[in-house]
């Protein structure tokens, strides 16, 4: 499925459906989930600052929900009868705060339990994305201990339910194998193991459906690490991305391709490898990209031409469209 321009203007001029949802929110008491004992507790706190922001500019009641285990009770106590999730990493973005919220009938921003999970956990999806003939690294998990005896070549070694690039390792040379997997393995008891494909990063996001404009991502460092992800200046996003038409356009469909059969709902961000050859390798899918000044999903909402507080009022409309 193509990027619809169409589509990105009806977002931005349908003034009074927008005005309309708007009004719908208004009559809610929506909770701002952030948080929790992840390792991405720090991005998810530019994110809530950011959505709460805007949900102030539009005038929404709403609060802020820490995911600690008081969190039924926050729930209970503040009336809360829908959610926005900018639970990044463990708990929140992994299905287990789906799960609650579904037990509570609490409609909620973002994809469903099965989705979050399949997402988070990237050796699964990897398998679907093998299953239906996406194109993926080769690769291979190793669980705590277990010694290498896989493919030559430079390598990538990443926790197996991480985000963020908490915990990931470029390894050049095999000897360099062993003190990546201890670094990981701080962070997850598997450790999948990618060969490294080397050529133009780029990411997709994928709204109600639809996929966005591609992003090309230049960071600083050799990689998009933790500190190009979320520090001033540590990366540039550039739209659209300097691949060619063709790339785009297998990028933009795989993209959708691999946001379905996860099942993701409402959003997500699809990574990507453009490789020499002009061929996009997915990389993995985040169901809760970040929402920070400096994410990804936000620049590519803007080149798309739907502003960040449209943005939040789409994504609210389509969890009470599908509650």
């Amino acid at each position: 499925m193509r990027f619809n321009p169409d589509f990105a203007i009806g977002v931005r001029t349908e003034t009074k459906e927008s005005e309309m949802d708007v009004l719908v929110l208004r009559r809610r008491r929506v909770g701002v989930f952030w948080g929790g004992p992840s390792s991405e507790r720090i991005v998810s706190a530019k994110s809530r600052a950011a959505v709460q922001a805007s949900l102030t500019r539009l005038g929404v009641n709403h609060v802020a929900l820490d995911l600690t285990p008081h969190v039924c009770e926050r729930i209970r106590q503040e009336k809360i009868n829908l959610a926005f999730l900018v639970t990044h990493g463990a708990f929140g973005e992994d299905g287990r705060l789906q799960g609650l919220l579904d037990i509570l009938k609490i409609p909620y921003t973002g994809s469903g339990v099965l989705a979050s999970a399949l997402a988070m956990h990237k050796p699964s999806a990897k398998q679907l994305f093998a299953s239906a003939g996406l194109p993926t690294p080769k690769w291979v998990v190793l669980r705590k201990g277990e010694k290498w005896a896989g493919f030559s070549g430079p390598l990538v070694v990443k926790p197996a339910s991480q985000g963020s690039a908490v915990g990931v390792c470029m390894v050049r040379k095999g000897s360099g194998l062993r003190e990546a997997l201890t670094k990981t393995w701080v962070f997850d008891k598997e450790a999948l193991v990618e060969k490294r494909v080397v050529g133009t990063e780029i990411t997709v996001g994928v709204y109600d459906g639809q996929s966005w404009p591609v992003v090309e991502i230049v960071p600083k460092h050799e990689f998009y690490d933790f500190h190009s992800k979320y520090t001033k200046g540590g990366s540039r996003h550039v739209v659209p991305a300097r691949i060619s038409a063709r790339s785009t356009v297998l990028a933009q469909e795989l993209a959708v391709k691999a946001h379905n059969v996860l099942g993701c709902r409402h959003m997500s961000r699809v990574d990507m490898i453009v490789d020499k050859t002009g061929q996009p390798t997915i990389l993995e899918v985040n169901t809760l990209p970040g929402l920070t000044p400096t994410s990804l999903f936000p620049d590519a909402a803007k080149a798309a031409g739907m502003d960040f507080d449209a943005l939040v009022v789409g994504l609210l409309t389509m969890a009470l469209r599908n509650s």
